[in-house]
């Protein structure tokens, strides 16, 4: 099984919001932080993108952006140019279709917010950089410009399913985008996002992600990596930045919140499919790691699951007044 294969198993999105902006110079909207992870295509013209106060970046047609961590932001047709605040310009429009600007050199922008179940995509999330850049010149960017050219196809439009439609190629541009960042980034990739790319090391994961429920030894990984024990644990650490016994134990937690979240089998079952012989064992274990015991955890998420979110009022697209959630914007 492939690593990232098994994390986006286990991801949900909660929420897919998104916008076409229609600028015509000079024109600004600034986007605040919030918990949701951004994404947008420049569809015409171009425009300067501005993540946490940075310095600006020239994007043109074909560019696309993924924000991960949910920084605030700007889009502007200069970087001097004055910005309205994003729910403001979003009050005064329809159909998630926003016009700004004075007339002048047009720009066509769609963007939009997606939010992840937070435990499910901690272990990707905590491994990606704040902004993921790709230019319409760049060959890995051939498939997420694809994926957003569809998406401004679907917002240029209004026709049933519309909003099922944007959900689903939500899910496949982040993936699209994690997988650009991790062939373009390599070596520099943090964590065993980066180690994949390590030849003997990729067969390690493969194997622990397959049977997670193996009690592994770090003699039977090398083995697999077909090296030294001690030249394995050291590469594996010096790479992954955690013992090889180690990450087998926070993949073996992580697959077992997801099933305690998902409500798939009691305590005990959860223990005995990711390798523990009882409950008392894999109790430890887990609140050694989550800080919670497996109960507590599974209780606190049904939870959040059925608890209203925090919410503040904001203007819908339409104009009329509605409730969303204040940590998605």
């Amino acid at each position: 099984m492939d690593a990232i294969d098994d994390v986006f198993g286990a991801m949900r999105t909660h929420t897919a919001l998104y916008c076409r902006i229609e600028g015509s110079a000079p024109w600004g909207v600034a986007f605040v932080r919030g918990r949701a992870a951004r994404f947008g295509l420049v569809v015409r013209g171009g425009c300067w993108l501005t993540v946490d106060g940075g310095e600006p970046i020239a994007l043109t047609a074909g560019d696309c952006y993924v924000i991960a961590h949910g920084a605030q932001y700007s889009l502007q047709d200069r970087p001097d140019s004055p910005t309205r605040f994003c729910f403001d310009a979003l009050r005064e429009h329809s159909h998630h279709v926003v016009r700004l600007g004075g007339g002048g050199e047009p720009a066509t922008v769609v963007t939009g917010w997606f939010m992840f179940d937070t435990l499910g995509a901690k272990p990707l999330f905590d491994l990606m950089p704040e902004l993921i850049l790709t230019r319409m010149d760049d060959d890995r960017s051939q498939m997420i410009q694809t994926t957003l050219q569809l998406f401004a196809t679907e917002t240029g439009r209004r026709e049933m399913g519309t909003s099922i439609v944007v959900s689903r190629l939500a899910d496949i541009l982040f993936i699209q985008a994690i997988r650009a960042y991790a062939q373009s980034a390599g070596d520099e990739a943090g964590g065993w996002l980066g180690a994949l790319g390590d030849a003997r090391l990729a067969s390690v994961f493969s194997a622990i992600h397959t049977s997670v429920e193996h009690g592994w030894t770090v003699e039977e990984l090398a083995g697999i990596a077909g090296m030294s024990r001690s030249a394995f644990a050291a590469r594996f650490r010096e790479r992954v930045g955690l013992t090889p016994l180690d990450y087998v134990t926070r993949w073996r937690m992580f697959r077992a919140g997801t099933m305690l979240r998902r409500k798939q089998g009691s305590v005990a079952e959860v223990a005995h499919r990711i390798g523990y012989e009882n409950e008392s064992a894999f109790s430890k274990a887990f609140k050694r790691t989550t800080g919670v015991t497996p109960g507590v955890y599974r209780r606190s998420a049904g939870e959040a699951a059925i608890r209203p979110p925090r919410a503040e009022p904001h203007p819908r697209a339409d104009g009329r007044s509605a409730t969303a959630t204040a940590d998605a914007a």
